[in-house]
């Protein structure tokens, strides 16, 4: 966790110098004038004994993580984006060694003020020096913008707001370089003057005349130093791995048949992958989402207990004990597990609320649904039947809201509710009964307004049962929605049936009264047969919602 906020924080920071420094670029589209003004303005955020050290703090920081996240990984089987991030990271501060000594160490050591005309007129005669500056920028701006946009993709306000992320991750660069241009052109014109350029450096001259000697050897030192440590990385990462081997190994079996063998002290997902198996990991395997997530079927009491970052990812999508991320997870002895996500998922799965599996629970289910929508169609144009169930949906929609109801399903002329979700099977059932009652006072509210126009009042059944139930995310990828399956959800559409047969408004299983600790004795009780189900299941019918209103405020 911490090693994550170092590098974020480190990043932003960096990040901010780096849009500044840009946005002063960009000012040379106006003068060269304009450039040394915003410089100005610019420097005092940075030439203080707060943002000065934060900066370089900063960029020291977070080029030694970029090694400690090589050093971390126990293969090097890269994704392309993850290989041009941390490529791109170590070789930044080599080829930026030489700028930030003849600007900013210059100005700090020697109390030289390196200004824009200086360092235009210098690129600008050398073609390879410019072109290596507007390599590093790009460099530099592209590792931005790919940490950025890995990092709060799995946001779930990114993909609104990325079309226009996309524009500013293109703007200031391009800005930047126009501006650097036009400043280029100005200084060709400058430079006609003999004098010019010699009245331009003078204050250079008076520097230190061993930086000047060091100046051009900062570039090759600064490399061999990139290059040492990487070297250090890759070595220590074997000295590693030969004391994991010491250590033994662990098994991991797949549902294809397949079994990976892994040092121990290695992650699953490392193993997987290191297999050549495609797994998923929308974040690059940092516990930040849960796409890596596996199902643990054998050697589940062998593993350690989740880390702080795995236990939080976990726990937003309330998944149970025998779930586990891959990417954080370091078993030491055999295991059987099942990937719950397949290689290709997204970020977009890694934000949607039920890219989560199923998990058992009790749950109260109650289904509604309108009577006689057929026959409503059949009399009504099309463009009125559509505005009838909407304000008739829209006031089973008001009552659901008012008794914590979770909309689940809908099926034309009906739809299906769970509660208790949160609060309990006690409390859900207590609150689904209440929904009924308030989506009966609502439909008399209604029929009050539209029976007229109609001719008749519309009619309603509703059937409301709990038990166990697997509930999560379902529906298509693009779409999906909270919902439950099982024996429990089936129960409940046939309870709503039954108001038919039973000539009345609600029927209500039972289990859901005495849940409630309801005395529902003055109702009528039916043994009702219920298909697919060996067993007969007591049942209330419930013909006078305000009358199950007097019982639910006097209990």
């Amino acid at each position: 966790m911490l090693i994550r906020r170092l590098r974020l924080g480190t990043g932003l920071v960096l990040a901010f110098y780096l849009v500044l420094h840009l946005a002063n670029l960009s000012a040379g589209l106006i003068s060269l004038e304009a450039m040394e003004s915003v410089r100005h303005a610019v420097t005092v955020l940075w030439r203080n004994p707060i943002g000065g050290p934060l900066l370089y703090a900063s960029l020291l920081i977070h080029f030694l993580l970029a090694f400690w996240a090589l050093y971390q990984r126990s293969n090097l089987r890269l994704k392309a984006w993850e290989a041009m991030q941390l490529g791109f990271g170590l070789i930044v501060p080599p080829l930026a060694a030489a700028h930030i000594v003849g600007t900013r160490i210059r100005a700090e050591l020697y109390g030289v003020d390196v200004t824009y005309p200086q360092v235009v007129t210098l690129l600008w005669q050398s073609t390879s020096g410019a072109a290596k500056q507007i390599l590093l920028l790009l460099i530099v701006w592209t590792h931005m913008c790919i940490g950025l946009h890995f990092y709060y993709r799995l946001k779930r306000w990114y993909p609104a707001a990325q079309p226009y992320l996309f524009l500013g991750a293109t703007l200031p660069p391009i800005l930047g370089l126009l501006g650097f241009f036009r400043a280029g052109l100005a200084v060709g014109d400058a430079m006609d003057d003999p004098g010019w350029t010699d009245r331009l450096f003078e204050p250079l001259h008076s520097d230190d005349a061993t930086l000047n000697e060091a100046y051009s050897m900062i570039e090759p030192v600064a490399l061999a130093v990139m290059a040492g440590l990487l070297i250090l990385t890759l070595l220590a990462r074997q000295i590693r791995r030969a004391i994991r081997n010491r250590f033994g190994a662990y098994r991991l079996a797949l549902p294809s048949g397949e079994v990976i063998a892994a040092a121990i002290g290695t992650t699953m997902l490392e193993a997987i992958r290191a297999a050549g198996i495609p797994h998923a990991a929308v974040c690059g395997g940092r516990g930040r989402c849960t796409t890596c997530r596996v199902r643990v079927s054998a050697g589940l009491q062998t593993l350690l207990p989740p880390n702080d970052t795995e236990l939080r990812a976990l726990r937003l999508i309330k998944a149970p004990a025998n779930v586990r991320l891959a990417c954080q997870t370091r078993p030491r002895r055999d295991l059987s597990v099942m990937p719950l996500l397949p290689p290709t998922a997204t970020a977009q799965a890694a934000r949607q609320l039920g890219t989560v599996e199923g998990r058992e629970q009790t749950a109260v289910v109650l289904f509604v649904d309108l009577r006689g929508s057929t026959a409503l169609g059949e009399r009504l144009l099309p463009y009125d039947t559509v505005f009838v169930l909407n304000q008739f949906f829209a006031e089973i929609s008001a009552a659901l809201k008012e008794t914590a109801g979770h909309y689940s399903q809908f099926n034309g002329d009906g739809l299906m509710a769970l509660y208790g979700l949160q609060s309990g099977v006690e409390t859900g059932c207590r609150e689904a009964l209440e929904g009924a009652v308030a989506m009966f006072r609502r439909l008399a509210a209604l029929n009050g307004t539209m029976e007229p126009e109609l001719g008749e009042s519309l009619r309603m059944g509703i059937g409301i049962h709990c038990g166990e139930a697997i509930v999560g995310t379902m529906g298509p990828p693009d779409t999906p929605i909270l919902s439950a399956v099982g024996d429990t959800v089936n129960v409940a559409a046939r309870l709503e049936a039954m108001t038919k047969d039973f000539q009345c408004g609600i029927v209500v299983s039972r289990v859901v009264a005495e849940a409630a600790a309801l005395d529902l004795s003055s109702f009528r009780i039916h043994a009702a047969d219920i298909r697919g189900r060996d067993r007969q299941i007591d049942v209330y019918a419930i013909d006078d919602p305000e009358k199950l209103a007097a019982t639910l405020s006097t209990e």
